[in-house]
């Protein structure tokens, strides 16, 4: 008897241990992001209402493989796009900055992504093995790439390296735009996709990497940014039906022979129509007559319908692999839906409602062209069928995935860890949802739009949110013009202006984002040349320091974390660091302007440091920092007290740190701290 309660007792320690060993290990996290899908182009988010109601005047679309993902996971009913664009939306995506920190702003198509952290060589120095695949168009202009994105973090890359190439969904047949190329790493092989459709295409390459990667290093964690060009641009069909089954021994499948790559190469280029939608009818109420579907429509219901399988067939092979209870996938869009089909017949998101309760589509920051459909599925830890109404941004997932891999982001990023509303642990910080964008154009004059806002001229633009109040600007001339102020919980359309009666909002929005943002000569703006307001409230005396112990690469972005030591000191001293075992301090205080007019600060270190004056990233000298080196950074400050955070990475054993400025009046010295 006591022999068999030994072995059960050993048994039962034995599992808890391989359990407890494989809760401890890092989980594969795949980022879904397709483009120009709208919040209401989604069943959950919109369509499977429109279904519900069994009006024969309202069409819909299906995509029941992404309401079985939210059935399983979580959905975000209020995270927003960076920018209402592709390339800087997923520009923000990767390095975690929002719009006003971003390099690439505006319509910077193929700009070079900024050589600093990004969500890829930050996990990858986590542990984890790197993939992108699909769409990228950062990659610079200059021969060879200098962003390509094997040289921003990924170990591995497939897919259109350039922007425009990913308007078209047939790299090599298609007539649209010619030529066009695929790069796997750093080999062009269009020539060899023959009939691939591109939704199909990186479906079947992603799988057969995680099948290669399960094969090859089992348990070693990867992160993979799988960027779909679907339904964006030219809607062009598939060549056929969409293969039986998914995942592992099902739907598409990677041969890898040139002229018969996947397993869908057959049949015609753009041809093939679900048949749910090609002879679809709808009731037309202003004439009260039957009509049929437009083309453009079953072809735009058809390509979100197979892209839906594409990403059903995903994770059925993480389930086929047995990693599915250890994977986190996030799926979203870019921006909101477009009116862009590059055919004979424009397509409109009208007809399918795309923008869901909404206003604005793709290039507004009305709520329309900038709230994404977020859906996040992680078995075990994230609750079935939760709805997160929690305001954030897609520049937010670099700093959850690195909480993910159990690290804290780099000090340069400005979103904050969604973790603990994700989990259900721990206190979850308030994110900054702020964008700019300018776009020579108007809203397009849809009669379901508001008055106000159908066929408003767009140019400089910008939106910020403080709670649920949305402040939005258009055609911005200076920064004294005002914020149109929306409640968009009680008017998600944003019908009711509520500025008139909000005085003290319309200033603290008007000073928030001239705290958060930095000027890009890239992408001017009318109210670059402002000066930078101080706080109102007159702050306590002295400057609080913190030590931490942190083991990454980085100077740490530190808020999440407790403090081994704190004390409070008149002026920024790394001393503090000697003999505590800590590697990281972090300054936060106040320095007093004396007049209004531009300053200059310079800061080096035989550590690392980043310098934030509010939440402006004025000085980074963490990325590729030369020991010794100085830095600048110069900033417009109006008279009065302005909130710095100085953090400081040290392994030297004698730590030193400058920290001076300058203006028009004064020459470089010591900073006049409160």
């Amino acid at each position: 008897m006591r022999k068999i309660v030994f072995v059960a007792l050993l048994l039962l320690t034995l599992a808890a241990y391989g359990q407890s060993k494989k809760d401890s290990q890092k989980p594969n996290i795949i980022f879904i992001l397709v483009d120009d899908l709208g919040y209401g182009d989604v069943g959950v988010f919109n369509q499977n209402a429109r279904k519900a109601k069994h009006d024969p005047a309202v069409p819909y679309l299906i995509t029941p493989s992404l309401d079985k993902m939210a059935a399983n996971g979580a959905v975000f009913t209020q995270q927003y796009a960076n920018a209402p664009v592709c390339a800087s939306s997923r520009s923000s995506f990767l390095t975690g900055v929002t719009q006003g920190n971003a390099v690439v702003r505006d319509n910077q198509f193929d700009k070079a992504l900024e050589d600093n952290y990004t969500i890829a060589n930050t996990l990858k120095r986590s542990g984890y093995t790197t993939v992108a695949i699909g769409k990228w168009g950062l990659q610079g202009t200059a021969t060879p790439w200098p962003a390509h994105p094997m040289k921003r973090g990924f170990d591995y890359y497939f897919g259109y390296m350039r922007h425009s190439d990913g308007h078209e969904h047939y790299p090599k047949e298609g007539p649209y735009r010619k030529p066009k190329e695929v790069y796997d790493a750093y080999k062009n092989v269009a020539n060899d996709l023959d009939k691939c459709y591109t939704g199909d295409l990186w479906t079947a390459r992603a799988k057969q990497w995680i099948i290669e990667h399960s094969k090859q290093k089992g348990s070693e964690p990867f992160f993979m940014y799988l960027a779909y060009d679907t339904p964006h641009a030219t809607i062009e069909l598939p060549t056929q039906e969409y293969p039986k089954g998914a995942g592992l021994n099902g739907g598409v499948q990677w041969l890898g022979t040139p002229g018969k790559m996947i397993n869908t190469a057959t049949g015609t280029i753009d041809s093939w129509q679900h048949p749910l939608f090609r002879n679809a009818t709808y009731l037309d109420k202003t004439t009260g007559t039957t009509k049929p579907w437009m083309d453009v429509d079953k072809r735009y219901a058809t390509v979100v319908q197979r892209l839906d399988q594409e990403i059903g067939d995903v994770l059925q092979l993480l389930k086929d692999l047995k990693i599915d209870q250890h994977t986190l996938v996030v799926f979203s869009s870019d921006n909101g839906p477009s009116q862009e089909s590059y055919l004979k017949e424009p397509y409109t998101p009208q007809f399918f409602d795309g923008y869901g309760p909404f206003d604005g589509i793709k290039r507004d920051l009305w709520e329309g062209g900038s709230r994404m459909p977020v859906i996040v599925q992680w078995p075990g830890m994230v609750q079935p069928g939760k709805t997160i109404a929690l305001p954030s941004l897609l520049s937010d997932w670099m700093p959850t995935f690195l909480d993910v891999a159990g690290v804290t982001a780099p000090a340069r990023t400005d979103g904050v860890s969604l973790l603990p509303t994700l989990t259900g642990k721990g206190n979850q910080r308030p994110t900054t949802v702020y964008s700019e964008y300018y776009f020579e154009g108007q809203t397009p004059k849809y009669p379901e739009f508001e008055k106000d806002h159908a066929g408003r001229i767009r140019n400089q633009m910008q939106m910020i949110r403080l709670g649920d109040w949305v402040g939005v600007r258009y055609d911005i001339k200076k920064q004294a013009d005002n914020f149109e102020i929306y409640n968009v919980i009680k008017d998600p359309k944003e019908k009711e202006n509520q500025a008139a009666r909000m005085p003290a909002v319309q200033q603290e929005m008007k000073d928030k984002v001239l705290q958060l943002r930095s000027v890009n000569a890239s992408a001017p703006r009318p109210y670059d040349g402002e000066l930078v307001p101080p706080v109102t409230t007159v702050p306590a005396k002295g400057i609080k320091w913190a030590l931490y112990k942190d083991a990454a690469d980085w100077v740490p972005e530190m808020g999440s974390m407790l403090p081994v030591k704190t004390g409070s000191i008149k002026r920024p001293d790394v001393a503090v660091l000697k003999g505590s075992g800590a590697t990281v301090v972090t300054f936060r205080g106040y320095i007093h302007a004396p007049a209004d007019g531009a300053y200059t600060f310079y800061l080096a270190s035989n550590g690392k440091a980043f310098f934030r004056i509010h939440q402006i990233p004025l000085i980074d000298a963490d990325y590729h920092y030369k020991k010794g080196e100085e830095r600048s950074g110069r900033m417009l400050l109006k008279a009065g007290l302005h909130p710095f955070t100085l953090s400081v990475k040290q392994t030297e054993a004698t730590p030193e740190l400058q920290l001076l400025w300058s203006s028009g009046s004064f020459e470089k010295k010591a900073i006049d701290f409160y």
